[in-house]
């Protein structure tokens, strides 16, 4: 087996990465302590083309050596904001008619594999803190919740692992829907 170089993959430019279409999805980070988990996710939205990343609260924003380290110069590429309040942030999405989902185990929580984004509608996912979750007036705030199952003895994974699990099932589910149309996300 001969490993694909950078070359053959194609990847766009970050100019043309800018320009390219993205996936109707925001993701927000409420309270994100360690500057690793937020590079993670840069690299992440990158990876998946989500359309911005809002950091809230505590998390770290660029310029960052420590986020840089894990997000490789997706933080130049990755449209982002910053919010000093996770509410505010939840606030400004639903005035733009975004459908707000907690990453978090809750009640009446729609476990993952069984989630399924409606064509017409754009979402905003929030990942909450390394310790606390999702905090509850940011959980209260939301439309609903998705849930990641797990079968180890574990409550939780890392919030940038469970956003790399959340991105690419939906990341997955554009794709077929779009190949269907003949289009790319």
């Amino acid at each position: 087996m001969k490993k694909t170089t950078n070359e053959e993959l194609h990847r766009p430019t970050a100019e043309a990465y800018a320009r390219m279409r993205k996936m109707p999805v925001t993701v927000v980070l409420d309270n994100i302590r360690s500057l690793n988990n937020v590079g993670s996710f840069f690299r992440t939205c990158d990876a998946f083309a989500v359309e911005r990343l809002l950091l809230c609260g505590i998390t770290g924003t660029p310029p960052s050596r420590e986020l840089h380290k894990t997000a490789l110069g997706a933080e130049h590429t990755v449209a982002w904001r910053y919010f000093d309040d996770t509410l505010q942030a939840l606030a400004a999405l639903r005035s733009e008619g975004y459908t707000l989902l907690a990453v978090e185990q809750a009640e009446s929580a729609v476990m993952l594999q069984e989630f399924r984004p409606a064509p017409d509608k754009r979402y905003a996912l929030v990942f909450g803190n390394e310790v606390e979750g999702v905090a509850q007036e940011a959980a209260d705030m939301c439309d609903g919740a998705i849930e990641i199952p797990q079968a180890g003895t574990k409550h939780s994974l890392n919030v940038s692992v469970a956003g790399g699990a959340v991105l690419w099932h939906l990341f997955a589910q554009y794709l077929s829907e779009k190949s269907v149309a003949g289009e790319t996300v």
